[in-house]
């Protein structure tokens, strides 16, 4: 059984659900009481996501799937914030050359979501996942729910040790130009 981060829910039955319904389920076999909420409007953006919920850009998180050698990682950073690969690639002891973005095709295949929808939870496959420290600043998040219109509230502190995220540097905001 691999859902992504932490084997929980088996991916037979992932496969099987839509994006939402497995992300709802992951996080209630990880016995978290977070709710997933459909909005009638996209919120595939940080600004349509933070605009839908009524919480500030920095609140949404995004996100991301890179390849590093192949291998999927998800980055969680603020919607108000951007992936620095050069940090990134840093952390996860790869060449600048061999970190990269992964396509919509390969986010598909990676996390069994697309873009605009990606949640860190409910994935098809197991991916490294890295966090920015930037994140901390706020008690409370919205994440991603599987579909470009939902997303569930998650206290970040909570997030990151569930998901066992690594806490780094790397994003970058306007103040940090």
């Amino acid at each position: 059984m691999i859902t992504g981060v932490d084997a929980t829910v088996p991916v037979a039955t992932l496969t099987t659900m839509d994006g939402e319904s497995r992300v709802q389920a992951d996080l209630a076999a990880r016995g978290l009481d977070w709710q997933v909420v459909r909005y009638p409007a996209t919120t595939a953006t940080a600004e349509q996501a933070a605009a839908a919920v009524g919480c500030a850009t920095g609140q949404i998180v995004k996100t991301l799937c890179f390849l590093a050698s192949g291998r999927p990682t998800l980055v969680l950073v603020g919607g108000d914030r951007q992936v620095d690969t050069s940090r990134l690639a840093a952390i996860l002891g790869v060449s600048r050359k061999k970190l990269r973005m992964a396509n919509p095709t390969e986010v598909l295949e990676a996390t069994g979501y697309p873009v605009g929808g990606v949640s860190p939870f409910g994935a098809t496959t197991r991916c490294d996942v890295v966090a920015d420290e930037a994140l901390r600043a706020f008690s409370e998040v919205w994440v991603a729910a599987g579909s470009p219109n939902a997303v569930f509230r998650a206290e970040v502190g909570r997030l990151g040790e569930t998901l066992g995220v690594q806490w780094a540097t790397v994003g970058r905001g306007p103040a940090d130009a």
